[in-house]
């Protein structure tokens, strides 16, 4: 058998963990699937749980700017631009 000596680097490392997280969130949602389909409190010897139905509204912003007939040139004097630095790390 032969040992791979080869540097860890930071890039590696974090590509580790995010694989790592990746499993467990996984783990997590799995869990979570199960314990929706109860509803009410979850009692836990170190945690408890508490499971809720509610409903959420939205406004979908496009269609009504459309129906009212708002100029792109109004929305767009309008909209805020933030920049964003995104990190993507895969496995080779």
């Amino acid at each position: 058998m032969q040992v791979l000596d080869i540097q860890v680097t930071k890039v590696d490392h974090l590509g580790m963990l995010l694989s790592q997280i990746a499993d467990l969130e996984a783990q997590a949602e799995a869990l979570k699937t199960e314990l929706k389909q109860e509803e009410g409190h979850i009692e836990g010897n170190l945690y408890k749980a508490c499971v809720t139905l509610s409903q959420r509204k939205t406004v979908d912003n496009k269609a009504v700017y459309a129906e009212a007939n708002i100029p792109a040139e109004l929305i767009e004097k309008h909209t805020k631009t933030t920049a964003i630095i995104t990190l993507k790390v895969t496995a080779r």
